[in-house]
């Protein structure tokens, strides 16, 4: 009677706790039952059998992820393109809040990506943990193939590369009981394969032939493959179809990791393609991670802006979360349904608070923050956070936005579509080829600018939009202080540019659409950055951008 009751008791304050309609996005710890909002606030005390968790985990351009767990902490890798430092690092205790703690390479030895062009540079990187060591595997597309690199401590500091070979992308690396290492990756073009070969960790090279082990089950681009040892048996998972909205997660399996693999008959396991009324599209590229409770996935998708057609999104592909369960006959399901939504009631590992970051930068270290990125490697002259104490000095440099080069310009990823970017600048123009300002960057020849700038004579400020080779410049006014704050206010349709002086109202000068810089009209892989620079457009200058701060606050 004594259980009856306590098994009652249980199965009613779940039902009460789960349908009790908190309001905002509430997290839950479930080891304390200390319920929290998304800044940490301590709110109240509870012990629920579930906690609700929002998607995507990680917010704005973070495709491909890859995890492992170390004891009761999990890591967590994605492609970084482009973009240097490359292949930024998070780590999490229960799978649902991360937080940036590095990035796998970040000297130039590392990475070359000088020349690489938008979208190009490291695809689909692979992390893994092995006797006290972590290993990324991944490739850079343009700059020497495939290769790992190595570390005790996920913050780094990682190796330098070990290289592998040239061919194909989407490397991985599985450790088998037995001390042997797989390297699996994607072979071929649209219609190609998953290869196969072992390593040699001593060595650095591999052994022998790669040899084809499965082609997926029909769809085009079979790639990101990922090996598991599950109950004695290996399973292959891949993504096919292309990452875009016929995305979907595949998985195969059999006694040998050379295969025969053998489908799923449910495949695919993960896929959206069928669900065009879903916010949430384009999944796959997946990984799994084993926890004390239970499986889950992590994935890449994207996030439509509403009230569009045809379909756009600006964010870039974002890293998403789902519970994995098996079946009676050994095969896995993904959130019961082989689907997601943005909202998803589970039980996460143990959870500890992560602080929330700040929305200011002060530029008042010595060092930038990790969110900070540049295009390619930096020319690392343009930049000084020491000349002038408290402000991050940039040199106008030679080198246009529109360039296949490193500007001197650092960007963050834009995580949510409502959102204000803001910056103080003290920036005095000596000739009308001289800029400096704010801008959102999705390439080279996609963005829009707030800039100061000289024009007949006089300091103006003015927007400008690129889209392909069109750009225009329009609304130019005459400002006379030496220190003017430039804004960018975006929501789902629009991108907002403002100035003010320093103790002023901002006042708007013109307005984007997001459409034109989306990644149905520019392309690529990469998404949606907010970013200060400054340019000479071309010719060599002396003169020096001020930055006081950057402020990125989402609604």
């Amino acid at each position: 009677m004594k259980k009856c009751f306590l098994l009652l008791f249980f199965v009613v304050s779940a039902v009460l706790l789960n349908g009790c309609g908190e309001s905002g996005d509430k997290r839950i710890n479930l080891e304390s039952g200390v319920k929290s909002d998304t800044h940490g606030k301590t709110t109240e005390n509870r012990r629920p059998l579930f906690m609700k968790f929002q998607n995507p985990v990680i917010r704005g351009f973070n495709p491909d992820p890859s995890i492992c767990r170390v004891g009761k902490t999990y890591y967590l890798v994605t492609s970084s393109f482009e973009y240097f430092p490359g292949v930024p690092v998070y780590r999490s205790s229960d799978l649902a809040h991360w937080e940036l703690i590095g990035y796998c390479l970040d000297r130039d030895s590392q990475l070359n990506v000088a020349e690489a062009i938008s979208s190009r540079g490291i695809f689909a990187p692979t992390i893994r943990y092995h006797n006290g060591t972590f290993y990324m595997v991944t490739t850079n597309v343009d700059g020497g193939g495939n290769f790992y690199v190595t570390a005790k401590n996920p913050a780094g500091p990682w190796s330098e590369p070990i290289w592998l070979d040239r061919g194909g992308t989407d490397p991985s690396l599985f450790f088998d009981d037995d001390g042997k290492v797989y390297y699996t990756r994607h072979e071929g073009m649209g219609d190609g394969y998953i290869a196969q070969a072992t390593l040699n960790l001593k060595t650095g090279r591999l052994e022998g032939c790669l040899k084809e082990i499965w082609r997926g089950t029909g769809g085009v681009w079979p790639e990101g493959p990922h090996l598991y040892k599950v109950n004695g048996r290996y399973f292959l998972m891949i993504a096919e179809g292309g990452t875009s909205y016929d995305h979907m997660v595949t998985i195969a399996r059999s006694n040998s990791p050379w295969g025969p693999f053998i489908p799923d008959p449910n495949n695919p396991i993960l896929t959206h393609r069928d669900r065009p009324e879903s916010p949430i599209q384009a999944l796959g590229h997946a990984d799994m991670v084993e926890t004390p409770g239970g499986w889950w996935m992590v994935f890449l998708g994207i996030r439509e802006v509403t009230g569009r057609f045809p379909r756009v999104h600006i964010l870039g592909r974002e890293t998403f979360l789902a519970p994995v369960e098996w079946t009676k006959d050994g095969w896995p399901i993904v959130n019961k349904t082989g689907t997601v939504d943005i909202e998803t009631d589970a039980q996460l590992p143990r959870w500890q608070p992560i602080a929330a970051q700040p929305t200011r930068d002060d530029f008042n270290n010595d060092k930038l923050a990790l969110c900070w990125n540049y295009r390619r490697n930096p020319n690392r002259e343009n930049f000084s956070l020491t000349q002038r104490p408290g402000w991050l000095r940039i040199s106008c440099s030679p080198v246009k936005l529109s360039d296949i080069k490193s500007p001197a310009f650092i960007g963050r990823r834009q995580d949510a579509f409502n959102c204000t970017a803001e910056t103080l600048v003290d920036f005095t123009p000596q000739n009308e080829n001289e800029e400096a300002g704010l801008l959102v960057l999705m390439n080279d020849t996609h963005h829009h600018e707030i800039i100061i700038t000289k024009r007949a004579a006089n300091k103006v400020v003015l927007l400008r939009r690129q889209i392909g080779t069109l750009w225009k410049e329009e609304n130019p006014v005459k400002i006379t202080d030496e220190q003017i704050k430039l804004f960018i206010f975006a929501d789902e349709q629009e991108y907002k540019f403002a100035y003010a002086a320093k103790n002023a109202e901002p006042t708007i000068i013109g307005n984007g659409e997001v459409k034109p810089l989306s990644t149905e009209a520019a392309g690529g892989f990469t998404g949606m950055f907010f970013g200060i620079y400054a340019t000479a457009n071309g010719k060599q200058s002396t003169n020096k951008a001020y930055f006081d701060y950057f402020d990125y606050k989402t609604d």
